[in-house]
């Protein structure tokens, strides 16, 4: 599972550093099982949390890799919603069907 995986390499470059779980969850301002749930991959941790994790490792950068813009977003360039489409978010009646 990717956030297993990715807990898993916030523990390895934790590990690296030579900290504790005690003291990285100092410097994060979060309980000790907080951090032992980032480190999990458990689902309800705070993106927040996971951002500051990634900051304080010197690995903030490696978020812009998450989910990057399509190529017409990605050109900056306007991606035009047809005249049939929607307002964004709205969900159309052939998609209420689950």
């Amino acid at each position: 599972m990717p956030l297993e995986r990715l807990g898993q390499r916030l523990r390895a470059h934790r590990v690296h550093r030579g900290w504790t779980i005690a003291e990285m969850a100092e410097r994060l301002l979060c309980s000790s099982n907080t951090l032992r749930a980032l480190e999990s991959g458990k689902p309800g941790t705070s993106i927040g949390l996971l951002a500051h994790a990634l900051w304080l490792l010197g690995e903030i950068d490696s978020l812009d890799g998450v989910a990057p813009a399509p190529a017409g977003l990605a050109a900056r360039r306007r991606v035009r919603r047809s005249a049939s489409q929607g307002a964004p978010g709205e969900i159309a009646e052939d998609e209420r069907d689950f």
